[in-house]
Protein backbone atom coordinates (compact mmCIF):
# COMPACT_ATOMS: atom_id res chain seq x y z
CA UNK A 1 0.00 0.00 0.00
CA UNK A 2 0.87 3.71 -0.65
CA UNK A 3 2.79 5.51 2.36
CA UNK A 4 2.39 9.27 3.30
CA UNK A 5 5.70 11.07 3.78
CA UNK A 6 6.06 14.64 5.41
CA UNK A 7 9.13 16.94 5.41
CA UNK A 8 12.11 14.22 5.16
CA UNK A 9 14.90 16.41 4.40
CA UNK A 10 17.57 13.65 4.42
CA UNK A 11 16.35 11.95 1.31
CA UNK A 12 18.43 13.45 -1.72
CA UNK A 13 19.24 11.02 -4.05
CA UNK A 14 18.40 9.45 -6.94
CA UNK A 15 15.75 6.36 -8.21
CA UNK A 16 14.15 5.33 -11.66
CA UNK A 17 15.50 6.81 -15.23
CA UNK A 18 14.40 8.18 -18.80
CA UNK A 19 11.21 6.60 -20.14
CA UNK A 20 8.54 9.22 -21.09
CA UNK A 21 9.63 11.19 -24.23
CA UNK A 22 7.71 8.71 -26.56
CA UNK A 23 5.72 11.35 -28.44
CA UNK A 24 8.73 13.20 -30.19
CA UNK A 25 10.99 13.62 -27.66
CA UNK A 26 13.74 11.29 -26.01
CA UNK A 27 15.49 11.30 -23.21
CA UNK A 28 16.97 9.55 -21.74
CA UNK A 29 16.06 9.56 -17.37
CA UNK A 30 14.52 9.82 -13.77
CA UNK A 31 14.30 10.18 -10.56
CA UNK A 32 16.02 11.56 -6.78
CA UNK A 33 14.11 12.36 -3.73
CA UNK A 34 14.02 15.58 -3.80
CA UNK A 35 10.97 17.55 -2.81
CA UNK A 36 9.94 20.79 -1.42
CA UNK A 37 10.76 20.66 2.93
CA UNK A 38 7.32 19.91 4.37
CA UNK A 39 5.67 19.10 1.52
CA UNK A 40 3.37 16.19 1.71
CA UNK A 41 4.22 13.42 -1.59
CA UNK A 42 2.72 9.72 -1.70
CA UNK A 43 4.49 7.26 -3.65
CA UNK A 44 4.63 3.55 -3.73
CA UNK A 45 6.91 2.28 -0.95
CA UNK A 46 9.00 0.21 -3.49
CA UNK A 47 10.77 3.14 -4.68
CA UNK A 48 12.11 3.33 -1.56
CA UNK A 49 13.84 -0.50 -1.24
CA UNK A 50 17.46 -0.63 -1.01
CA UNK A 51 18.11 -2.67 -3.71
CA UNK A 52 15.76 -0.86 -5.92
CA UNK A 53 17.91 2.25 -5.27
CA UNK A 54 21.26 0.70 -5.85
CA UNK A 55 20.14 -0.46 -9.31
CA UNK A 56 19.41 2.71 -10.23
CA UNK A 57 22.62 3.98 -9.32
CA UNK A 58 23.59 1.90 -11.81
CA UNK A 59 21.11 2.90 -14.37
CA UNK A 60 22.12 6.81 -13.93
CA UNK A 61 25.96 5.61 -14.72
CA UNK A 62 24.77 4.38 -18.12
CA UNK A 63 26.04 0.73 -16.68
CA UNK A 64 23.14 -1.15 -18.04
CA UNK A 65 24.69 -4.73 -17.79
CA UNK A 66 24.68 -4.08 -13.76
CA UNK A 67 21.14 -2.20 -13.65
CA UNK A 68 18.96 -4.76 -15.75
CA UNK A 69 20.97 -7.69 -13.97
CA UNK A 70 19.98 -6.09 -10.08
CA UNK A 71 16.37 -5.53 -11.64
CA UNK A 72 15.91 -8.63 -13.50
CA UNK A 73 16.23 -10.55 -9.66
CA UNK A 74 14.33 -8.21 -8.04
CA UNK A 75 11.51 -9.15 -10.38
CA UNK A 76 11.86 -13.02 -9.77
CA UNK A 77 11.40 -11.61 -6.11
CA UNK A 78 8.13 -9.64 -6.80
CA UNK A 79 5.96 -12.22 -9.12
CA UNK A 80 3.00 -9.99 -10.03
CA UNK A 81 3.34 -6.59 -9.08
CA UNK A 82 3.62 -4.41 -11.95
CA UNK A 83 5.81 -1.80 -10.43
CA UNK A 84 8.57 -4.40 -10.12
CA UNK A 85 8.12 -5.44 -13.79
CA UNK A 86 8.24 -1.57 -15.17
CA UNK A 87 11.38 -1.12 -13.16
CA UNK A 88 13.09 -4.06 -15.51
CA UNK A 89 11.41 -3.12 -18.79
CA UNK A 90 12.67 0.63 -18.63
CA UNK A 91 16.18 -0.63 -17.91
CA UNK A 92 16.13 -3.33 -20.80
CA UNK A 93 14.37 -0.30 -22.88
CA UNK A 94 17.27 2.21 -22.45
CA UNK A 95 20.05 -0.23 -22.83
CA UNK A 96 18.40 -1.04 -26.24
CA UNK A 97 18.17 3.49 -26.81
CA UNK A 98 21.24 4.20 -25.70
CA UNK A 99 22.83 0.94 -27.82
CA UNK A 100 21.32 2.07 -30.49
CA UNK A 101 22.65 6.03 -30.31
CA UNK A 102 18.61 6.64 -29.84
CA UNK A 103 19.33 9.13 -26.73
CA UNK A 104 21.28 11.51 -28.27
CA UNK A 105 18.66 14.94 -27.76
CA UNK A 106 20.35 16.68 -30.96
CA UNK A 107 17.71 14.14 -32.87
CA UNK A 108 14.55 15.18 -31.38
CA UNK A 109 15.51 19.19 -31.01
CA UNK A 110 13.32 19.71 -33.93
CA UNK A 111 10.16 18.31 -36.01
CA UNK A 112 12.60 16.76 -38.61
CA UNK A 113 12.78 13.96 -35.95
CA UNK A 114 8.87 13.42 -37.12
CA UNK A 115 8.66 14.49 -40.50
CA UNK A 116 11.95 12.32 -41.81
CA UNK A 117 12.89 8.79 -43.56
CA UNK A 118 15.53 7.61 -40.68
CA UNK A 119 17.82 4.43 -40.62
CA UNK A 120 16.63 3.32 -37.35
CA UNK A 121 16.96 -0.72 -36.93
CA UNK A 122 15.74 -3.05 -34.64
CA UNK A 123 16.51 -5.88 -32.72
CA UNK A 124 13.73 -8.61 -33.00
CA UNK A 125 14.93 -10.31 -29.72
CA UNK A 126 15.26 -7.01 -27.77
CA UNK A 127 12.17 -5.75 -29.08
CA UNK A 128 10.63 -8.98 -28.29
CA UNK A 129 11.69 -8.54 -24.84
CA UNK A 130 10.42 -4.95 -24.72
CA UNK A 131 6.84 -5.58 -25.74
CA UNK A 132 6.33 -8.99 -23.32
CA UNK A 133 7.44 -7.13 -20.30
CA UNK A 134 5.37 -3.98 -21.23
CA UNK A 135 2.03 -6.45 -21.83
CA UNK A 136 3.51 -8.80 -18.53
CA UNK A 137 3.06 -5.29 -16.23
CA UNK A 138 -0.20 -3.84 -17.82
CA UNK A 139 -1.91 -7.09 -17.28
CA UNK A 140 -0.70 -7.18 -13.80
CA UNK A 141 -2.49 -3.87 -13.48
CA UNK A 142 -5.14 -4.91 -14.78
CA UNK A 143 -5.44 -7.70 -12.27
CA UNK A 144 -4.85 -5.47 -9.34
CA UNK A 145 -7.26 -2.71 -10.87
CA UNK A 146 -10.05 -5.53 -11.27
CA UNK A 147 -9.93 -6.03 -7.15
CA UNK A 148 -9.63 -2.29 -6.75
CA UNK A 149 -10.14 0.33 -9.73
CA UNK A 150 -8.97 2.84 -6.97
CA UNK A 151 -5.53 1.15 -6.68
CA UNK A 152 -3.21 4.85 -7.46
CA UNK A 153 0.34 2.60 -7.27
CA UNK A 154 -1.25 0.07 -9.88
CA UNK A 155 -2.80 3.15 -11.77
CA UNK A 156 0.23 4.86 -12.16
CA UNK A 157 2.56 1.77 -13.02
CA UNK A 158 0.28 0.80 -16.10
CA UNK A 159 0.37 4.52 -17.20
CA UNK A 160 4.39 4.36 -17.06
CA UNK A 161 5.06 1.43 -18.86
CA UNK A 162 2.22 2.27 -21.81
CA UNK A 163 4.61 5.42 -21.86
CA UNK A 164 7.26 3.48 -21.86
CA UNK A 165 6.22 0.87 -25.10
CA UNK A 166 5.00 4.33 -26.42
CA UNK A 167 8.53 5.09 -26.57
CA UNK A 168 9.56 2.67 -27.95
CA UNK A 169 6.96 2.26 -30.95
CA UNK A 170 8.00 6.36 -31.42
CA UNK A 171 11.66 6.04 -31.16
CA UNK A 172 12.43 2.81 -32.96
CA UNK A 173 9.61 1.53 -35.47
CA UNK A 174 8.79 5.12 -36.29
CA UNK A 175 4.36 4.19 -35.16
CA UNK A 176 3.26 7.83 -34.59
CA UNK A 177 0.00 7.13 -34.70
CA UNK A 178 -0.02 4.17 -32.75
CA UNK A 179 2.22 5.50 -30.15
CA UNK A 180 -0.29 8.84 -29.87
CA UNK A 181 -2.84 6.30 -28.84
CA UNK A 182 -1.25 4.49 -26.19
CA UNK A 183 0.40 8.08 -25.29
CA UNK A 184 -3.39 9.01 -24.78
CA UNK A 185 -4.07 5.82 -22.20
CA UNK A 186 -0.94 6.63 -20.52
CA UNK A 187 -2.19 9.98 -19.59
CA UNK A 188 -5.49 9.01 -18.69
CA UNK A 189 -4.11 6.50 -15.89
CA UNK A 190 -2.13 9.17 -14.33
CA UNK A 191 -4.64 11.87 -14.69
CA UNK A 192 -7.07 9.35 -12.64
CA UNK A 193 -4.22 8.65 -10.40
CA UNK A 194 -3.77 12.58 -9.84
CA UNK A 195 -7.54 12.82 -9.47
CA UNK A 196 -7.70 9.86 -6.55
CA UNK A 197 -4.47 11.65 -4.73
CA UNK A 198 -3.34 14.38 -5.92
CA UNK A 199 -0.15 14.41 -3.50
CA UNK A 200 0.37 11.74 -6.22
CA UNK A 201 3.10 13.83 -7.71
CA UNK A 202 5.29 11.66 -9.97
CA UNK A 203 2.02 10.83 -11.60
CA UNK A 204 2.76 14.42 -13.19
CA UNK A 205 5.59 13.21 -15.49
CA UNK A 206 3.83 11.40 -18.18
CA UNK A 207 0.59 14.43 -18.18
CA UNK A 208 2.93 16.61 -18.14
CA UNK A 209 5.44 15.69 -20.95
CA UNK A 210 1.82 15.18 -23.01
CA UNK A 211 0.70 18.29 -22.32
CA UNK A 212 3.92 20.38 -23.60
CA UNK A 213 4.63 17.98 -27.06
CA UNK A 214 0.47 18.08 -27.89
CA UNK A 215 0.34 21.34 -27.42
CA UNK A 216 4.09 22.19 -29.96
CA UNK A 217 3.20 19.34 -32.59
CA UNK A 218 2.87 21.18 -35.82
CA UNK A 219 -0.80 20.89 -36.55
CA UNK A 220 -0.25 18.92 -40.05
CA UNK A 221 1.32 16.24 -37.79
CA UNK A 222 -1.43 16.00 -36.05
CA UNK A 223 -3.80 16.01 -39.10
CA UNK A 224 -1.69 12.94 -40.81
CA UNK A 225 -1.46 10.43 -37.68
CA UNK A 226 -5.59 11.46 -37.10
CA UNK A 227 -4.98 13.79 -33.49
CA UNK A 228 -6.39 17.12 -35.34
CA UNK A 229 -8.62 17.52 -32.26
CA UNK A 230 -6.50 16.78 -29.97
CA UNK A 231 -5.18 19.37 -27.72
CA UNK A 232 -2.05 20.45 -25.04
CA UNK A 233 -0.27 23.25 -23.38
CA UNK A 234 2.93 23.75 -23.40
CA UNK A 235 3.02 25.97 -20.48
CA UNK A 236 0.71 23.41 -18.47
CA UNK A 237 3.20 20.94 -19.55
CA UNK A 238 6.34 22.46 -18.23
CA UNK A 239 4.48 23.70 -14.88
CA UNK A 240 3.62 20.31 -14.29
CA UNK A 241 7.57 19.00 -14.96
CA UNK A 242 8.62 21.53 -12.67
CA UNK A 243 6.60 20.48 -10.31
CA UNK A 244 7.59 16.92 -10.57
CA UNK A 245 11.53 18.22 -11.20
CA UNK A 246 11.38 19.56 -7.76
CA UNK A 247 8.76 16.91 -5.44
CA UNK A 248 8.88 14.04 -7.73
CA UNK A 249 10.00 10.56 -5.53
CA UNK A 250 11.14 8.52 -8.98
CA UNK A 251 10.22 11.21 -11.79
CA UNK A 252 12.34 14.06 -10.37
CA UNK A 253 15.35 13.51 -12.88
CA UNK A 254 12.87 12.69 -15.55
CA UNK A 255 11.27 15.45 -15.45
CA UNK A 256 14.06 17.71 -15.43
CA UNK A 257 15.30 15.71 -18.44
CA UNK A 258 12.38 16.51 -20.58
CA UNK A 259 12.26 20.22 -19.02
CA UNK A 260 15.88 20.73 -20.47
CA UNK A 261 14.52 19.38 -23.71
CA UNK A 262 11.48 21.53 -24.15
CA UNK A 263 13.56 24.58 -23.03
CA UNK A 264 16.06 24.15 -25.93
CA UNK A 265 13.16 23.69 -28.26
CA UNK A 266 11.77 27.30 -26.87
CA UNK A 267 16.06 28.78 -27.57
CA UNK A 268 15.63 29.38 -23.16
CA UNK A 269 19.10 28.15 -22.96
CA UNK A 270 20.43 29.66 -19.59
CA UNK A 271 17.26 27.74 -17.95
CA UNK A 272 18.03 24.14 -19.83
CA UNK A 273 21.70 24.69 -19.25
CA UNK A 274 20.66 25.32 -15.42
CA UNK A 275 18.66 22.46 -14.90
CA UNK A 276 21.17 20.35 -16.73
CA UNK A 277 23.71 21.07 -14.44
CA UNK A 278 21.52 19.68 -11.73
CA UNK A 279 21.62 16.47 -13.52
CA UNK A 280 25.17 16.57 -14.01
CA UNK A 281 25.84 17.88 -10.43
CA UNK A 282 23.66 14.47 -8.90
CA UNK A 283 25.20 12.17 -11.13
CA UNK A 284 28.80 13.44 -12.50
CA UNK A 285 29.53 10.36 -14.29
CA UNK A 286 27.10 9.75 -16.30
CA UNK A 287 28.08 10.45 -19.74
CA UNK A 288 24.74 11.67 -21.13
CA UNK A 289 23.79 14.80 -18.78
CA UNK A 290 28.02 15.74 -19.57
CA UNK A 291 27.31 15.90 -23.50
CA UNK A 292 23.94 17.62 -23.16
CA UNK A 293 25.64 20.11 -21.34
CA UNK A 294 28.30 20.84 -24.03
CA UNK A 295 25.16 20.22 -26.41
CA UNK A 296 23.08 22.89 -24.79
CA UNK A 297 26.36 25.49 -24.28
CA UNK A 298 26.96 24.87 -28.55
CA UNK A 299 23.63 25.86 -29.15
CA UNK A 300 23.65 29.04 -26.54
CA UNK A 301 26.48 30.33 -29.10
CA UNK A 302 29.13 29.92 -26.85
CA UNK A 303 31.45 28.92 -29.93
CA UNK A 304 34.81 27.85 -28.75
CA UNK A 305 33.57 27.38 -25.09
CA UNK A 306 31.09 24.61 -26.10
CA UNK A 307 34.25 22.89 -28.51
CA UNK A 308 36.52 23.03 -25.31
CA UNK A 309 33.27 21.48 -23.35
CA UNK A 310 33.22 18.45 -25.68
CA UNK A 311 36.97 17.88 -26.28
CA UNK A 312 37.09 18.04 -22.06
CA UNK A 313 34.36 15.21 -22.64
CA UNK A 314 36.51 13.38 -24.82
CA UNK A 315 39.19 13.88 -22.67
CA UNK A 316 37.12 12.48 -19.76
CA UNK A 317 36.22 9.44 -21.50
CA UNK A 318 40.22 8.38 -21.98
CA UNK A 319 40.35 8.10 -18.28
CA UNK A 320 39.81 4.30 -17.03
CA UNK A 321 36.83 4.17 -15.56
CA UNK A 322 35.83 7.44 -15.95
CA UNK A 323 32.36 6.43 -17.23
CA UNK A 324 30.58 3.64 -17.22
CA UNK A 325 29.09 3.37 -20.73
CA UNK A 326 30.62 6.32 -23.14
CA UNK A 327 29.71 6.78 -26.81
CA UNK A 328 31.99 8.56 -28.44
CA UNK A 329 29.87 9.07 -31.51
CA UNK A 330 27.70 11.55 -29.87
CA UNK A 331 30.53 13.93 -28.49
CA UNK A 332 32.16 13.46 -31.86
CA UNK A 333 29.49 14.57 -33.46
CA UNK A 334 28.73 17.44 -31.40
CA UNK A 335 31.92 18.49 -31.08
CA UNK A 336 31.74 18.52 -35.35
CA UNK A 337 28.49 20.79 -34.70
CA UNK A 338 30.29 23.13 -32.62
CA UNK A 339 33.55 23.67 -34.89
CA UNK A 340 31.29 23.91 -37.97
CA UNK A 341 29.58 26.55 -35.98
CA UNK A 342 32.99 28.33 -35.83
CA UNK A 343 34.00 27.49 -39.64
CA UNK A 344 36.59 25.41 -38.74
CA UNK A 345 35.29 23.25 -41.53
CA UNK A 346 38.65 20.61 -41.32
CA UNK A 347 38.42 19.95 -38.26
CA UNK A 348 34.82 19.64 -38.17
CA UNK A 349 34.70 17.28 -40.83
CA UNK A 350 37.47 14.95 -38.96
CA UNK A 351 35.57 15.08 -35.78
CA UNK A 352 31.94 14.04 -37.98
CA UNK A 353 34.27 11.13 -39.56
CA UNK A 354 35.40 10.13 -36.54
CA UNK A 355 31.59 10.04 -34.93
CA UNK A 356 30.57 7.86 -38.61
CA UNK A 357 33.36 5.14 -38.04
CA UNK A 358 33.21 4.60 -34.42
CA UNK A 359 32.55 0.96 -33.84
CA UNK A 360 29.16 0.31 -33.31
CA UNK A 361 28.03 2.79 -33.79
CA UNK A 362 23.86 3.31 -34.83
CA UNK A 363 22.94 3.79 -38.85
CA UNK A 364 21.23 6.81 -38.11
CA UNK A 365 23.67 8.81 -36.48
CA UNK A 366 26.67 7.54 -38.81
CA UNK A 367 24.15 8.96 -41.93
CA UNK A 368 24.21 11.97 -40.11
CA UNK A 369 27.40 12.16 -38.95
CA UNK A 370 28.86 11.33 -43.03
CA UNK A 371 26.39 13.79 -44.52
CA UNK A 372 27.61 16.68 -42.33
CA UNK A 373 31.38 15.78 -42.87
CA UNK A 374 30.85 16.01 -46.80
CA UNK A 375 29.09 19.33 -46.42
CA UNK A 376 32.45 20.56 -44.42
CA UNK A 377 34.56 18.93 -47.04
CA UNK A 378 32.42 20.59 -49.90
CA UNK A 379 32.61 23.99 -47.71
CA UNK A 380 36.68 23.40 -47.30
CA UNK A 381 36.85 22.52 -50.76
CA UNK A 382 37.80 19.28 -50.68
CA UNK A 383 35.79 17.63 -53.15
CA UNK A 384 37.09 14.09 -54.18
CA UNK A 385 36.71 13.81 -50.13
CA UNK A 386 32.87 14.86 -49.82
CA UNK A 387 32.23 12.89 -52.70
CA UNK A 388 33.48 9.67 -50.78
CA UNK A 389 31.52 11.02 -47.31
CA UNK A 390 28.16 11.06 -49.10
CA UNK A 391 28.30 7.73 -50.82
CA UNK A 392 29.07 6.17 -47.65
CA UNK A 393 25.83 7.88 -46.43
CA UNK A 394 24.06 6.93 -49.24
CA UNK A 395 25.23 3.09 -49.19
CA UNK A 396 24.42 2.99 -45.18
CA UNK A 397 21.06 4.63 -44.96
CA UNK A 398 19.50 4.37 -49.63
CA UNK A 399 15.76 5.11 -48.01
CA UNK A 400 16.41 7.58 -45.87
CA UNK A 401 15.13 11.51 -46.11
CA UNK A 402 19.42 12.01 -45.69
CA UNK A 403 20.14 9.94 -48.81
CA UNK A 404 18.47 12.09 -51.17
CA UNK A 405 20.11 15.33 -49.89
CA UNK A 406 23.35 13.42 -50.35
CA UNK A 407 22.06 12.71 -54.30
CA UNK A 408 21.99 16.18 -54.29
CA UNK A 409 24.98 16.79 -53.34
CA UNK A 410 27.12 14.55 -55.45
CA UNK A 411 25.57 16.11 -58.47
CA UNK A 412 26.57 19.86 -56.63
CA UNK A 413 28.93 20.75 -54.00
Amino acid sequence: MRRNYEGEDGLKKGLVPMRGLAWGAALLCAASLAWAAGAKVDTNPMNYDPQVREAFQHFYNLDFPEAVGRFERYHAEHPGDPQATAYLLEAVLFQELYRQDLLDTTFYANDGFLTGRHATSEDPQARDRILGLADEAVREADWRLSKNPNDVDALFARGWVRSLKCTYLAMVEREFSAGFRLALKARDDEQRALQLDPNYIDAKLVVGIYEYVVGALPWPFKLLIGFAGVTGSKATGLAMLRDAGNRGVISSMEARTAMALFLRREARYPEAIQVVRSLKNQYPHDFLFCLEEANLRRDAGEGMGAVAAYRELLADSAKPGYFASAQLELAYFGLGDALRGQRHYAEAAQAYEKAAWTPNVGPELKIRSLLAAGECRDLNGERQQAVSDYQAAISTGPGTSRADTERKHLRTP
